[in-house]
């Protein structure tokens, strides 16, 4: 999840409102003749996408046959937000943009990408298979912005060996019983001298607060993404369990400064060293542990809410089309090649290949297409190691019970308000409901002047 700076925003915000009233008129993607069949030729400049593994190489390789004569340009690198708001604010937008999720409703909002709705009855790019939190995160005031790809989630992992140890399970730490997760954390958790050397439980503030809130039965938005609902009692409460996780180990501030010295993407990480217990953690780390430490004592779950069912707060990026896109067939047409089910699973079958060169296994693909996952997940073998079948079989559990924020216009100000209060109590700077009540104002503040400018278009 990427934050800019305040500095940042106040430029993005600038080069946004340039952006709605600079094109005007002057839109050469708002003239598009999408068609499927249609031959396509010139240049497509596509910015924030890159080809660093093999699934987004073998995937860009079968979207350039669906391009056929037109040549694909990667701009280099992740996207760079200002870079990309100040080029459709002078008129030299790429062609194609490849952003987060919850960049969408703010991109649309001030008129930096347009709608879809002509590109994606052209292409013949069918909404119904999407994800349906995935889509709901690029359709802003009813309107399509983007087409969504990958499907981020969470799932409980958790270090068996440390589990079996404490007399607790993995079913103790999955967020079914706040109370079962409080008191295994107390069991888990292991100092010497006074200093931290086990953590037990890891319920990653700040990050995380929107998951551990719907848990609770709350959201932090309304769905139609005008109201902000941060002071709600179901939000504080939420907040007051997974600051008091930490509490717990001796305050956040020790917890942090210890999983920071953590080998994290390699053969020492956490679990492997026997140094946490349990946490709810992004699914790509399954191959991050399978990879370098396969013999750590692993146990994994989905995240559950209070009333025990599987739940996940589904993240990913999107594909979308800048106003004054010199060539929006091309680049809706790439949208379409890159997210379909065909693409997608012949860049799984040839992920396949690889793992079995490789000695690895294949732990699937989230696509957030949900045909393509279907296939793709009936595609895993078992692996004959119990562990890391299960974390592919809670892994699909998680994304088929994913729920996201809605799009909005004021995404990195409604972000900025909840994570920074999370971060005052976790600092010991305010408490709970001090904190949200005072992130409620700033958020609502921000929506209701976004939100204005939108609706007096």
């Amino acid at each position: 999840m990427r934050r800019v700076s305040g500095i940042g925003l106040l430029v993005a915000a600038g080069l946004l409102t340039a952006c709605a009233q600079g094109t005007g008129d002057d839109d050469t993607s708002a003239d598009a003749s999408y068609d499927s069949e249609a031959e396509l030729s010139g240049t497509l400049e596509v910015m924030g996408f890159g080809t660093e593994d093999d699934v987004a190489q073998n995937r860009l390789a079968e979207a350039e046959k669906a391009l056929g004569d037109v040549e694909v340009d990667l701009v280099e690198g992740d996207l760079d937000i200002q870079q990309f708001l100040a080029s459709v604010a002078d008129g030299s937008p790429p062609d194609l943009v490849y952003a987060e999720r919850n960049q969408i409703g703010t991109f649309a909002s001030r008129g930096a990408v347009v709608p879809l709705a002509d590109c994606l009855e052209g292409e013949g790019i069918d909404t119904g298979i999407f994800n349906e939190a995935a889509l709901g995160q690029v359709t802003f005031d009813d309107e399509v912005y983007g087409v969504p790809e990958f499907n981020v989630v969470q799932i409980v992992q958790a270090n068996q060996q440390l589990l079996d140890q404490a007399g607790v399970s993995v079913e103790d730490v999955n967020g079914a019983d706040w109370d079962a997760v409080t008191a295994a954390n107390k069991k888990l958790m292991k100092t010497d001298g006074g200093k931290l050397t086990v953590i037990g439980f890891d319920s990653k503030m700040p990050e995380f607060l929107p998951l551990w809130a719907k848990a609770n039965g709350a959201d932090l938005i309304s769905e139609d993404g005008r109201t902000a609902q941060l002071d709600d009692p179901a939000v504080v409460e939420a907040l007051e369990f997974a600051v008091g996780i930490y509490d717990d180990q001796g305050g956040f501030s020790k917890v942090k400064a210890f999983r920071d010295s953590a080998d994290f993407f390699g053969e020492g990480n956490q679990f492997a060293s026997g140094t946490l217990g349990a946490m709810p953690m992004e699914q790509w780390y399954v191959n991050v542990l399978n990879d370098v430490s396969p013999d750590a004592p692993m146990a994994f779950d989905t995240v559950r809410t209070r009333e025990g069912d599987p739940i996940a707060w589904a993240s990913g990026s999107a594909w979308a089309i800048p106003r004054g896109s010199d060539n929006p067939e091309a680049a809706c047409r790439m949208a379409r090649a890159m997210t379909q089910t065909d693409t997608w699973v012949a860049a799984a079958e040839k992920r396949i290949e690889l793992r079995e060169k490789e000695g690895g296994l294949f732990t699937g693909l989230l696509t957030g297409n949900v045909e393509a996952d279907e296939v793709i997940e009936g595609m895993v073998e078992p692996s004959g190691d119990a562990k890391w079948d299960q974390a592919v079989e809670k892994t699909y559990e998680a994304n088929g019970a994913t729920f996201a924020m809605p799009a909005n216009p004021a995404g990195e100000e409604f972000e900025a308000a909840w994570q920074d209060a999370v971060n005052r109590v976790l600092n010991g700077q305010q408490e709970p409901q001090e904190a949200m009540a005072q992130a409620q104002e700033e958020a609502q503040s921000a929506l209701d002047e976004a939100w204005s400018e939108w609706d007096d278009k």
